[in-house]
């Protein structure tokens, strides 16, 4: 689904990412670690086309990722849902417009998008939030919204940028359990996190890979996590 092939990535002339060679299969999970500044965003951008590589190759759904034009990259992301850090929502909009704002940017906004919003409004947990406005959310209530948005075009692949690292640790249990419920749903998953607790928790519960960016490289972290 995604390949990456000797990837570097370097930022004003200095090497951030160095000789990264990695596939994330369909239906795995995967946590991704390491220190701040080590290039964890960056590794995900260049995951969803975002970011493209100063070396190496970068194959998203057997397309390089180097030979696509703006709207190839549009097109493809409609297949990776990315819950971003930062969460940045439409504040005059309510949080269900929010949500579903990726199918009218797209242009798959359909009669039936009420039903659908409503059930994934439901299964994150914010039913009673349809109407409220992005300000009014709680930081728990705020990453599942973003979580609801990431999956509104149902992809294929959810990259996730630190989802927790805002809320306290029953909501980071809570969002991590509806991700491994998409990774039982067939969804291939990636969460960059430095929570080590967090992975210790998830290892309970779903086969995930650990891998961790040190020097610049990808490595397979050790058992002890």
């Amino acid at each position: 689904m995604i390949e990456l092939d000797n990837v570097a990535y370097s930022y004003s002339g200095d090497a951030l990412l160095t000789d990264i060679s990695l596939q994330l299969a369909p239906g795995t999970f995967h946590f991704l670690t390491g220190p701040s500044g080590a290039g964890k965003t960056t590794f995900l951008k260049l995951c969803y086309g975002a970011l493209k590589p100063t070396g190496g190759s970068v194959h998203i759904f057997g397309d390089d990722v180097t030979e696509m034009d703006r709207d190839a990259v549009a097109y493809m992301r409609r297949r990776v849902g990315v819950v971003h850090q930062d969460c940045q929502f439409l504040d005059h909009l309510s949080v269900a417009e929010n949500v579903a704002l990726p199918l009218s940017v797209s242009g798959q906004a359909t009669p039936d998008q009420a039903e659908n919003l409503n059930e994934l409004m439901g299964w994150v947990g914010l039913q009673g939030k349809f109407d409220s406005l992005p300000p009014e959310l709680s930081g728990g209530e705020r990453q599942r919204a973003a979580l609801a948005r990431a999956l509104i075009l149902s992809p294929d692949v959810i990259l996730a940028d630190e989802p927790t690292g805002n809320v306290d640790w029953e909501m980071s249990q809570r969002l991590l359990r509806l991700l491994i419920e998409l990774n039982r749903m067939g969804k291939t998953v990636m969460i960059a996190t430095h929570d080590l607790g967090l992975i210790r928790a998830a290892k309970a519960h779903v086969q995930a890979r650990v891998l961790r960016i040190t020097n610049r490289t990808l490595q397979t972290a050790g058992a002890d996590l």
